[in-house]
């Protein structure tokens, strides 16, 4: 082990980034261990090749509450308490309600809902002085996307929950959502890709954008990073919008007819 202690806005703290192994997860983990915090992520999938060395890896899945007790079981073993919780695992289904069958939603709301709602729950006994939780929302929670029905739905479950987490849990737990616009990953490509013109549909939503282009994962990862900072003391109970002004004008939606 070195000698010094890692220096950052995160030093001495442990995370959890669930959804960690691509885009939005992934950019967080990497800010996360800049930033001086130790960080243990979780997946579906096996750990990338290329994946920072500094992080821990556990495959899980967390509609699977044996997956989250695993999980916490992890954390214990490794840090014995819990500073910092990113709820960051999410996936989309394309479809209106008509289209949307049973599975579908059982599929859905079992990572996106359920998986939010377990992982807070079963973590937040381990943190023993306090905490914070970063629930990853979307403009979409406020409006709704067309043809993504049931994400739509369980972003605004997540956006819920967050201001409940933050009433019942403070002081000693701040809890608060960000929610992205259109982030180049690869659940915003499958987006486009229900228009009739895909193209025409990213064009008109990129000249929708104030700040003249999409968002890319680090810009959350450093809106991530300050909310698990002591310098967000005071932020507690709040749903961040990091869109790049796409919700400040009117019409809110990119072209999809």
């Amino acid at each position: 082990m070195a000698d010094h202690q890692p220096t950052g806005t995160l030093a001495g703290k442990s995370a959890v980034i669930t959804g960690g192994g691509r885009g939005i997860g992934r950019a967080i983990a990497e800010r996360y261990i800049q930033a001086g915090a130790a960080v243990v992520c979780c997946a579906r999938s096996e750990r990338p090749d290329d994946y920072p060395s500094e992080a821990h890896w556990l495959k899980a899945d967390v509609s699977c509450m044996e997956d989250i007790k695993r999980l916490r079981s992890t954390v214990e073993g490794l840090f014995g308490e819990l500073s910092i919780l990113v709820n960051n695992a999410g996936m989309q289904i394309e479809k209106t309600i008509l289209e949307t069958t049973d599975q579908d939603w059982q599929t859905l709301m079992g990572v996106n809902a359920f998986g939010v709602f377990a992982c807070s729950r079963e973590l937040i006994p381990l943190m023993h002085k306090g905490g914070v939780i970063i629930n990853m929302g979307s403009i979409s929670g406020n409006i709704a996307d067309p043809c993504l029905a049931i994400y739509n739905a369980s972003k605004a479950f997540v956006h819920g929950l967050t201001r409940s987490i933050a009433v019942d849990h403070g002081p000693g737990i701040r809890c608060n959502a960000i929610s992205p616009g259109w982030i180049m990953t690869e659940m915003a490509h499958a987006a486009f890709s229900v228009a009739k013109d895909p193209e025409k549909a990213r064009q008109d939503a990129l000249a929708r954008h104030p700040a003249g282009r999409f968002g890319k994962p680090s810009d959350i990862a450093e809106l991530a990073t300050w909310l698990a900072s002591d310098a967000a003391s005071f932020a507690t109970g709040q749903c961040y919008t990091l869109d790049g002004g796409l919700t400040a004008a009117s019409p809110l939606h990119p072209g999809l007819e």
